[in-house]
């Protein structure tokens, strides 16, 4: 009889140990998640110091609240949840970012570079679907590239841009129906 060689514990597993104070569940899903995880946070900003503060707001944030994992993303995966918190993190450092650095009034007129959130919509889709999509209203926008670019759910959309619900619904519905018009 063979023995099959004992499986590694899945992401949800880890957090559920990690929960308990388990560091080394905490290295593992590290160092499964962390180099997807920036890639994925370096595809929505181009500036590394901003991707590492993401990346460690996020991981101090999942040793935190790994017990609250299970009740958050009912049906959900762990590595979703993670996506949600560091996705959350980056607008975070976004608007931060924003805060601090606004340029006088006469000097905002001149500015026409576009957002990194732009810039990363511009190479992931093509010329008339980019056109439609920045076509959009920015709260249309914001759900349609949750929910399809980042296949994030409804309620991990929801989280993430502290919306109801029934709001992400509503605002993929009316995003879908405007793409729909102007490529038609």
């Amino acid at each position: 009889m063979k023995h099959k060689p004992p499986r590694e514990p899945d992401e949800e597993h880890l957090l559920r140990r990690i929960a308990r104070g388990d560091r080394a569940a905490f290295e593992e899903l590290y160092r499964r998640t962390s180099p997807w995880l920036a890639i994925r946070l370096r595809h929505r900003c181009s500036d590394d110091q901003i991707v590492m503060e993401v990346m460690q707001e996020t991981y101090l944030a999942v040793w935190r609240a790994a017990s609250s994992f299970a009740g958050v993303v009912a049906g959900g995966s762990a590595v979703g949840w993670v996506w949600t918190i560091a996705a959350r993190r980056l607008i975070d450092a976004f608007r931060r970012r924003a805060h601090h650095a606004q340029p006088p009034p006469e000097a905002r007129q001149s500015l026409v570079a576009p957002a990194a959130e732009e810039e990363a919509l511009a190479g992931t889709v093509g010329d008339s679907v980019g056109d439609a999509l920045r076509a959009l209203a920015p709260e249309l926008r914001e759900v349609l590239q949750a929910m399809v670019l980042d296949g994030l759910s409804v309620r991990e959309t929801a989280i993430l841009l502290d919306l109801p619900e029934g709001t992400v619904k509503t605002r993929a519905r009316r995003a879908r129906i405007a793409m729909r018009e102007a490529l038609s």
